[in-house]
């Protein structure tokens, strides 16, 4: 029969650098999803990447957004607007012109 085998929980993920330096906290586009750096990461080096958690990140001021909007990351800010990198999904109200809202990223 085949067997899955633990690795870890999934909050976190090791994640190669291997573009320019990332700071903590900085938003990063792996594939169609991001993360969120867990560490300083250097060029080259592998460092955590958070996947999973809410946070507050910088969103679209011109829309507002309501609990459980799908939400996309343009390399800016958060939008509603439908795109290749999804970020998660709205945890609280959003009006229009705040600039920054709580995601829950998955």
């Amino acid at each position: 029969m085949l067997k899955g085998i633990f690795v870890q929980t999934g909050k976190t993920i090791d994640y190669k650098n291997n573009g320019a330096a990332i700071g903590y906290g900085d938003i990063v586009t792996i594939g169609a999803r991001i993360g969120i750096a867990a560490e300083n990461i250097a060029v080259g080096a592998t460092g955590s990447l958070s996947v999973s958690g809410i946070y507050e990140l910088p969103a679209d001021n011109t829309t507002a957004f309501s609990v459980g909007d799908k939400v996309y990351w343009d390399g800016a800010k958060l939008t509603k607007t439908a795109g290749a990198v999804v970020a998660g999904w709205i945890t609280e109200p959003k009006a229009q012109a705040d600039a920054v809202a709580r995601v829950k990223i998955d």
